[in-house]
Parts: structure tokens; sequence; C-alpha cells
């Protein structure tokens, strides 16, 4: 074998605990497979104590991220530790340094990945992220290599375990979003703060990496793209269902007259496609290419092993001696994302009134007809109705739903989600 691979990994969580786990545990494979040997040789993380007792005696614990970017014989960071900073630090000096960097921040890289990647290039390191999207699943690889032949058109995915745990418990129990949201909480697949996963900020960061592979959008993370899932009841659900929908936080990215549209949001899916059927805390990406036409990843999105097992493949990588200096497979002109105001969309309506409901049907029939929309379905139950639109713009929406305020005698509250109807 050739030279060694020595690590230097920040954060020695649940995922770093898991990286060193299957090093330990798969040594020989993995190294026979890349072809040198790995070594970590020092972990940086807050509890030193306690990583020392679950470390062997040649790895040496430090609270101090210096101690990884300083140290000569490192020539590959493993960062897991999360979070902007100090993570980003780490990374920068660490390719100021001549080491390659493996990491699992989407966060980061969806915010200042430019700055990162350019830090790569200049000091002509490399910067791989397998782990930052979709856990074990390797969709990174898939459109870096994999697809490499292919013009990409569309990607849609669920990307969030905790979001797809929550929405699924709501469709099958069914029970209300709070306590759907608390058994996440007891078995581990939500946070004490959850407000990060089910406002969709995670899911919106790893769709900015797919969309800068895919068609070389910055990676500049634009939180008005963004529509979480707190807002969506067991009612919601239910009106779905019956008319042959289920409810799931969409992550799309696609090509629309040379732009491309983002968008993360509680979208309605048909029954009968793949994506509506990814339930748990299972993550899915869907792909749809020129040469290949679409494409389905499915895996495990989160937790120690499954992301532990894509840091790993990167450092396969660095050890077969393949570059990454860029976040985008996009050699074309770069493309840049599209005001979604001028794009038409299928949209799901729940109205709620204490309105008669035959007589207010025939209203909402008239006054969406008045604005142009064609309704495509509609369904009442107690003093509810739910619609769905034929693709329209917001903008015609929301003037219907002004002039229903208007019209109606009792107060009219109202919520609004989007429609997928690929059904490939």
């Amino acid at each position: 074998m050739s030279e060694k691979i020595v690590i230097g990994m920040a954060g020695f969580g649940t995922v770093g605990k898991a990286v060193y786990t299957i090093l330990q545990r798969n040594k020989d494979l993995i190294e026979s497979r890349c072809g040198k040997p790995i070594e970590i040789k020092t972990v940086v993380c807050r509890h030193t104590e306690r990583a020392r007792s679950q470390l062997s005696s040649s790895v040496t614990v430090s609270d101090n991220s210096l101690t990884i970017c300083q140290d000569p014989e490192i020539n590959t960071v493993i960062e897991v530790m999360g979070g902007i900073e100090p993570a980003k630090t780490l990374i920068l000096k660490s390719l100021e340094g001549g080491k390659n960097v493996v990491t699992a921040n989407k966060a980061l890289l969806a915010t200042h990945g430019e700055e990162i990647f350019a830090q790569a290039k200049k000091f002509n390191r490399s910067v791989f992220f397998e782990a930052s999207v979709a856990g074990g699943i390797p969709i990174i690889k898939a459109l870096r290599e994999g697809l490499c032949a292919n013009r990409i058109r569309k990607i849609t995915g669920i990307l969030n375990g905790t979001c797809n745990f929550i929405l699924s418990s709501m469709h099958q129990k069914p029970i209300s979003f709070d306590e759907a949201l608390k058994e996440a909480q007891k078995l581990g697949y939500a946070e004490a703060d959850p407000t990060f996963d089910i406002e969709g900020f995670d899911t919106g960061h790893k769709l900015t990496i797919l969309s800068a592979l895919a068609f070389g959008t910055a990676l500049q993370f634009k939180p008005e793209n963004v529509c979480g899932i707190s807002s969506v009841t067991q009612n919601h659900i239910k009106m779905a269902n019956e008319m042959g929908y289920v409810v799931k936080l969409l992550a799309t990215a696609e090509i629309v007259d040379q732009s491309v549209r983002l968008s993360v949001a509680p979208t309605l899916i048909p029954k009968d496609t793949f994506l509506a059927n990814v339930n748990g805390s299972m993550n899915a990406v869907q792909i749809e290419s020129d040469a290949l036409g679409t494409s389905l990843y499915y895996g495990a999105g989160a937790g120690g092993e499954p992301t532990a097992s894509a840091v790993l493949a990167d450092i396969c990588d660095i050890a077969r001696k393949h570059h990454c200096t860029s976040c985008s497979t996009e050699q074309g002109q770069p493309l840049t994302l599209i005001d979604k105001s001028i794009l038409k969309f299928e949209h799901f309506i729940v109205l709620d009134t204490d309105t008669h409901l035959c007589g207010f049907k025939d209203l909402v029939e008239t006054v969406f007809k008045d604005e142009s929309i064609r309704i495509k379905q509609i369904s009442t139950d107690q003093n509810n109705l739910a619609l769905i639109t034929e693709p329209c713009h917001d903008s015609s929406i929301e003037n219907a739903l002004k002039t229903l305020n208007q019209r109606c005698h009792q107060p009219l509250s109202s919520s609004r989600f989007n429609v997928e109807n690929s059904r490939n």
C-alpha cells in the first residue's frame, strides 16, 4: 500500500462515534478497497474525558480544533461537529494547511459553500460532502458520477426523516401533529427543539446543495423558498387522503424556462407514486434526466452508521486520489433561480367556515371562476371545503381568497399547499 491517510476528526457525537466504530470494525475491508492504510490520529470534541473512554489509547483527544489544523502529519480532516462556527474556521484553515476535508455539514455548505470551495480551489485541496444530503444514500455520487452524461431536468425528494416520520404517523394512526412530534422526540427522531427540521430549514439546506450540483446554482440558501410542516393538521391529512393524495414535505428543484425553481413545502403527492409510499424516517430522491429518464434513490437519511457510511465513502475517494474543488457538476452557464410568482401551480386549498356548505360551495366555485381558476377536484366535510385547482398563479389564488373573505358573513380560515402530479 502507498502512503497513509491520517485523519483528524472534529466532533465525536453520534456520527463521529459511528465513523470510528465502522473504521475499527471494517478496517481491513475499507483499507483493501481504497488501497491505503487509514488512521484516526486526533479527535477534537467538547467532552474530552468521555471521548477518551471510548477511543483507543493511540488516538489523541483535544478540545482545541487548531490541534488538527496545525498537525503536519494529519492530511485529512473529517468535520462532523455541525453548526457554522467553529466548523467554518476549521475547514478553511485545514484547506489552507494542505489538508483535504470531508464534511457532513449541510447548513455550512448551503450558506458558506462558495467561500469554502473557493478556498479548496486556491490551495488545490478537496472538499467531499456525501454525508451532507440524505445520510447514507449516495445521492451526491449519483449526481457527480453516475449521471454525469445526463442533463438533469428535475429533482424531487423527501430529505428530512423527522418530518417524514411525523407526516407518516399522522396518515397511518391517525394522530395530531403535536402527538406525532412527541412520538418522534420519544423515539429519538426529533430534537428537543425541532424547529430546524419541522420548519423546513434542514431540507432547504440539502436542496441548495443538490441544486448546485445539478444546475450550477449558487450555494446561497434562500429561506423564502421554504415552508415547514407545523401548520399541517389532521384535517388536511384526512381531506387529502379522501382526494387520493398523501402529504409529504417535498423538496423540488427543476428547470423552468432556463432558470431553476426551488421549493420546500408540504405537498400533496398521488398515492400511487413511489415518493408517496416512503414512510417513517426514511429518505428518497427522484431524479429526472434526459438520458436515463427517471431514477430513484431510497434509504436511511439520517442516523449514526448510515451517515458515517457516507463519510467513509468520501475518505475512500480521497485515498483513490479523486479530486473535488467545486460543488457544481454543471460545466456550462450556471443557472439562476426563478421568481416563483410568475409560475403556475396546482394548489390544494382547505377552507374552514361556519357558513352552510351547500351555498358556500357555490360561492367558492363562482369566485374562483371569476378569477379564471379552474377547479380540478372539490370535496366537503362537515364545516370544511377542500379543492385542488388546475395550474394557476399564486396571485389569482390570493385574489380569490380575498374576495371570499369579503363576501362571507363569518370569518374564513384557509390553508394552501402545493400539489405534485408527476406519475413516474
